[in-house]
């Protein structure tokens, strides 16, 4: 199947839909042509220091309009998986929002290095401090599970990047020799969540970001089409130097479009 056969649009936000505060050239009119063919898009994002509420306000200050059902985080997926391990408490380590859904959504965490942790849970973080690290390699000191909402390196920002969860892992690996379960992209289970919850065949599908470490490889490993744009994170030198390649690309949303 072609793009113009694609109904449901996996999107990628952070180096894809803009950067920073600013909207890239054709996301309006790219996301307007989406439900002008009757289909419909999925704001699928591995940022977890935000929850959906922010997205939202976000968005709507950049000229988009959403709602709730158009989102899935890799945090409402590590929630999922969190649930069904059954943990009996959890160290949150991420930011308030982040340790805020966890809690409204029936979790037992805390942010205190405290008796019965018998899980780790690490997202990416704009409020950390030494003491999550310090708390964290203790903790890992003991046989506990190690869990984190995605493997990112970086986060993207208006004058370069950030450290993201990714980062924070690996600092902890090379104190503790551990590493954790990702949850996020490029695990195939946000992919997959996304086109049970819309009915949409996977053949329907396509995924569209900036990275090839995770949303293009959470594609290939879901069963979908892919398109990697280069707004963001990933050089043309980068794709080259990947055993894994695209399906599809383009330097933006905007070349997409055309092909629509």
């Amino acid at each position: 199947m072609s793009i113009k056969d694609k109904k449901l649009f996996l999107m990628d936000m952070d180096g894809t839909m803009y950067l920073g505060d600013n909207l890239f050239e054709s996301t309006l009119d790219f996301l307007a042509k989406i439900k002008e063919i009757g289909g419909k898009y999925i704001f699928m994002t591995n940022n977890s220091s935000k929850g959906v509420d922010a997205y939202i306000s976000k968005l709507k200050k950049l000229g988009i309009e959403s709602c709730a059902d158009d989102f899935l985080t890799s945090t409402d997926a590590t929630i999922i998986h969190l649930k069904k391990m059954g943990y009996k408490k959890i160290y949150a380590f991420g930011t308030e929002s982040f340790k805020k859904q966890l809690s409204d959504a029936g979790l037992n965490i805390t942010d205190k290095r405290e008796e019965g942790i018998d899980c780790l849970c690490i997202a990416n973080d704009n409020e950390m401090t030494f003491k999550k690290f310090e708390d964290a390699c203790i903790l890992l000191l003991d046989d506990i599970h190690y869990v984190a909402t995605n493997p990112d390196w970086v986060c993207p920002t208006a004058f370069g990047y950030v450290p993201d969860c990714g980062s924070f892992c690996e600092m902890l690996y090379k104190c503790s020799g551990k590493r954790p379960k990702f949850i996020g992209k490029p695990e195939p289970e946000m992919a997959l969540l996304s086109v049970e919850k819309t009915g949409f065949t996977k053949e329907e599908t396509i995924i569209i970001g900036d990275r090839i470490y995770t949303d293009i490889v959470c594609g290939v490993n879901a069963g979908i089409s892919q398109i990697l744009v280069l707004s963001g994170e990933t050089t043309m030198d980068d794709v080259e130097k990947s055993d894994i390649k695209p399906e599809y690309i383009y330097p933006s949303i905007k070349e997409v479009l055309r092909e629509m």
